[in-house]
């Protein structure tokens, strides 16, 4: 189950093809490895500002917070910096990557880059299968988002898990693993913006949400990506112009 902490509640007052964000994820699956527990758990904390951006992350204090050795440490802390998320600083350790306006613009626009292109191919190639994904994951988002609306914020993390599945079902159909994990992992990179600056738009979300949902279903791909382009744009601006990110 994902647990959300106290304070990042109260900031936030806020045959499928699957490559599902670690972060996402509903629960680690009993016998996981020790190392694969710790990495999922570490990158969890990272995404959603356990971890805060810039913070020395001291391999001898992890040891007893991730129940894992120095030598896995090393190892996820160097998996998670080639995923953008963990300076390495050779001799000097390891810091959680730093954000910054600048950086966030860059990530949003790959994002757009990949996601504008997954929707094209997936609205081409959708069959009733994927139609139905989409349709499900849009109706847990929307019962969330009500939720949001009427001010309950302590489910925080559920609410982006389920922003992301609508996401990933409407591209799900694009033919290609390459592109759906690339689109992952920059997602991800993404919504730890997003956590961190506890962002909620509130019914303008919604509603492109609503649109995206009509223009997968009549295979509107021009609207769709019009729509995400102000998804995401109008999202970046509120972080930026609003001061949350600096």
């Amino acid at each position: 189950m994902i647990v959300v902490s106290s304070s990042m509640a109260k900031r936030l007052g806020s045959k499928d093809t699957t490559a599902t964000p670690v972060l996402v994820q509903k629960a680690v699956a009993d016998g996981s490895p020790v190392g694969e527990t710790a990495y999922r758990r570490i990158r969890s904390d990272i995404v959603f500002g356990r971890l805060c951006p810039g913070q020395k992350l001291t391999l001898d204090r992890m040891k007893e917070a991730y129940d894992a050795s120095v030598s896995t440490l090393r190892e996820i802390l160097n998996r998670l910096s080639s995923e953008g998320l963990i300076v390495a600083e050779g001799a000097r350790g390891f810091e959680v990557m730093p954000i910054s306006p600048d950086n966030l613009r860059q990530v949003a626009s790959m994002r757009l880059l990949l996601e504008r292109h997954a929707l094209k191919e997936s609205f081409d190639a959708g069959d009733m299968e994927w139609e139905g994904r989409v349709v499900a994951a849009f109706h847990k988002l929307a019962l969330m988002e009500k939720k949001m609306a009427a001010g309950v914020r302590s489910e925080a993390e559920v609410w982006k898990r389920y922003d992301w599945e609508f996401h990933h079902a409407l591209i799900s159909a694009c033919g290609s693993q390459v592109l759906l994990d690339t689109h992952a992992t920059i997602y991800d990179r993404y919504l730890r913006y997003q956590m961190i600056a506890a962002v909620y738009r509130g019914e303008a979300a919604s509603g492109e949400h609503r649109t995206l949902l009509e223009s997968a279903l009549a295979r509107d791909w021009r609207t769709a990506q019009k729509t995400l382009n102000t998804h995401v744009g109008d999202c970046v601006d509120q972080m930026v112009n609003g001061g949350l990110i600096v």
